[in-house]
C-alpha cells in the first residue's frame, strides 16, 4: 500500500472543496499581473498563509511560472510545530490535496537521506502548512505530471545545504520553490519598514542571514541564496504585502513576500 500524506489544513488554509479550490485559485492567477517578458525563473519564493490572506501575494509569483516547463519541484521550507536539527525528508509515496495526488521522487529522496544532516521525519511534515499551501498552486499551472521532493529546513550550514542540493537545483527540469513569510505581528508601518529591509536583502543576495524576526522560513531562504550567489543569479521583488491588506486589522500582522530568481 503506498503511504499517502494526507491534507492538514484543508478546509482551513484553503478550501477543501475542489471545485472550490480550483475556482480560487483560478480567480487569484488571473487577477496577478506577471511581466511576460521576464525570464523564466529557476526558483520563487511564495508566503504560505491562508489563501484569503496570502494568496494574492503567492499567485502573482505563481503566475509568472504558468508558461514553465518542469517534471519536478524541489520545495524547501520551516517547522511550525515539530522541533529539530537539519533537514526533515517524508517517507511518503505521495503528498494529497483536494485536487489529487502528487508523488515523491523517492529514488532521489533516499540518496539525499544518506548524507549528513538529512533525516526521515514524518511527524514533522504530518501537521505542517508551509509545504501544503504551495501544492494546490503548482497543480493550477501546469497538467503535466512532476513529482515533488518536500524538504523542511531548520538549523543547518546554509552553504554544506546548498551544494549537497545542488544536483538537483541544476536540473533543468526541476523548479525550486521555497514557501515563506515575512515578518510576524508588529503593528503595520513597523512591517512595511522590517519587510521592506529584508526584500532588499533577498534581491541583493545579501551574504548577512536573514533571520528569524525577518522570515519564519529563514533557513530555507539562506540557502537559496547561498545557491543564487554560486550561480550568479538575479533576484527579484514581484509582490509583498501584509496580512492588515487583507484583513484590515493592522494592530498585529504577518507580512508576505513573493520574488523570482533568475
Amino acid at each position: 500500500m503506498p503511504i499517502i500524506r494526507v491534507p492538514a489544513v484543508s478546509g482551513s488554509f484553503y478550501p477543501s472543496s475542489k471545485l472550490e479550490l480550483e475556482l480560487l485559485i483560478k480567480k487569484l492567477l488571473q487577477r496577478a499581473n506577471p511581466d511576460i517578458n521576464s525570464p523564466h525563473p529557476r526558483a520563487i519564493i511564495s508566503p504560505h498563509a491562508g489563501y484569503i490572506y496570502s494568496g494574492e501575494v503567492a499567485a502573482s509569483v505563481y503566475s509568472m511560472i504558468n508558461n514553465v516547463s518542469f517534471s519536478r519541484v524541489l520545495l524547501l521550507g520551516p517547522t511550525h510545530r515539530v522541533a529539530f536539527n537539519g533537514m526533515a525528508l517524508s517517507h511518503a509515496d505521495f503528498f494529497n490535496t483536494p485536487l489529487g495526488d502528487i508523488p515523491l521522487d523517492k529514488q532521489t529522496i533516499n540518496k539525499l537521506c544518506s548524507m549528513p544532516d538529512f533525516t526521515f521525519n514524518d511527524a514533522a511534515h504530518q501537521h505542517e502548512h508551509s509545504l501544503e499551501t504551495q501544492l494546490p498552486f503548482l497543480q493550477s499551472i501546469t497538467n503535466k505530471e512532476f513529482s515533488i521532493i518536500p524538504i523542511l529546513i531548520s538549523d543547518t550550514d546554509y552553504a554544506n545545504t546548498a551544494n549537497a542540493l545542488s544536483n538537483i537545483i541544476d536540473d533543468k527540469n526541476t523548479i525550486t520553490i521555497v514557501s515563506s513569510d515575512l515578518s510576524h505581528f508588529h503593528n503595520y508601518d513597523e512591517a512595511v519598514e522590517i519587510d521592506y529591509c529584508t526584500s532588499n536583502k533577498i534581491t541583493s543576495l545579501d551574504k548577512s542571514a536573514i533571520v528569524g524576526k525577518e522570515a519564519c522560513g529563514c533557513h530555507a531562504i539562506n540557502v537559496l541564496l547561498e545557491a543564487a550567489r554560486q550561480r550568479n543569479w538575479t533576484a527579484k521583488k514581484i509582490h509583498t504585502n501584509n496580512s492588515g491588506d487583507s484583513s484590515g486589522t493592522k494592530d498585529s500582522v504577518v507580512g508576505y513576500g513573493a520574488y523570482t530568481f533568475e
